[in-house]
């Protein structure tokens, strides 16, 4: 079976297992007491409360075994074995979109770890994807999901 890596800050990491944490010390407990809750209500057989306690029970394991999983495939990304002229994830990144003339700036982070209202942008996504390895200067000819494609040059990288 191929390894699925998955590349994390120390802080993305922590923020995992704080809510792998939260789901079995907090969710699972409550769940439980739920479906004791509708199984003293009598019969089964008719009972929406237990059906549905048993449904979120089945949901939060699968949450559990998938973030389990991710939180033993993660690799901690170390910053400073990184090449700083070229984009790579942990780089923060200054763009110009070349159609408008309009400038963003974006910080790359593994899947886990994005956050677009935060600035933080998936090396996954299309807009990730394209920029990364890119130096400043280059433009970055992307793909987009809807069909259309953007030229962005880069402007900047920052760690």
């Amino acid at each position: 079976m191929a390894e699925n890596r998955v590349y994390l800050t120390k802080e993305g990491l922590q923020k995992l297992k704080d809510e792998l944490h939260h789901m079995k010390a907090v969710q699972r407990p409550q769940i439980s007491q739920d479906i004791a809750d509708a199984r003293a209500q009598g019969d089964l057989s008719e009972n929406a409360e237990y059906d549905a306690a048993k449904e979120a029970q089945g949901l939060l394991e699968a949450r559990i075994a998938k973030m389990e999983t991710t939180i033993s495939e993660a690799r901690l990304v170390d910053d400073s074995k990184i090449d700083p002229s070229k984009a790579y994830i942990l780089s923060t990144v200054k763009v110009k979109t070349l159609s408008n003339n309009t400038e963003q700036t974006y910080t790359l982070v593994s899947a886990e770890e994005a956050d677009i209202f935060k600035g933080k942008i998936s090396i996954l996504s299309p807009i990730g994807k394209g920029l990364l390895g890119k130096s400043v200067g280059d433009v970055a000819d992307i793909s987009l999901p809807n069909g259309n494609t953007i030229s962005l040059e880069l402007l900047e990288i920052t760690r």
